[in-house]
């Protein structure tokens, strides 16, 4: 059987795997099976803020981190800060929601899938018609 192609995983998709009960968990799995997994520094950001928020005991944030360190966390640098700022002057232009203030985060994780050139697996409607993103959702099935 031959290798799949990486794929950025947004934070939602990401975050749902920890819960073993999860229908979004659930759902991605065909998408993610045998694949090498990036994610953006945003969403270790994202991760640790809510489980912060929510005061997750130790075993839970170990679950976390242990997710975590089974993906490959793409940090920012001169050329993905370039592609995040062409990725929001080409959405502003277009109309697209991810040229508002509001979709920073999310801006971040879709310019780490274009920057890669890998897709982006996401359950986030403000991802379809991204310009340049190549998206895998199950959000119309």
């Amino acid at each position: 059987m031959r290798p799949r192609p990486p794929a950025v995983v947004d934070t939602g998709v990401f975050g749902a795997r920890l819960s073993p009960r999860s229908p979004i968990a659930a759902r991605y799995q065909p998408l993610l099976d045998g694949r090498p997994v990036f994610v953006s520094f945003q969403t270790v950001a994202e991760l640790n803020y809510g489980a912060r928020l929510a005061r997750w005991g130790t075993a839970r944030t170990a679950r976390l981190q242990a997710l975590i360190d089974r993906a490959v966390i793409v940090w920012p640098g001169p050329t993905l800060v370039d592609v995040y700022a062409q990725l929001r002057v080409d959405c502003v232009r277009i109309g697209h929601a991810l040229g508002q203030r509001v979709h920073d985060a999310d801006r971040w994780i879709a310019a780490t899938a274009v920057h890669l050139g890998v897709p982006l697996i996401a359950h986030d409607a403000v991802f379809k018609d991204t310009p340049g993103l190549i998206l895998e959702t199950m959000l119309d099935e």
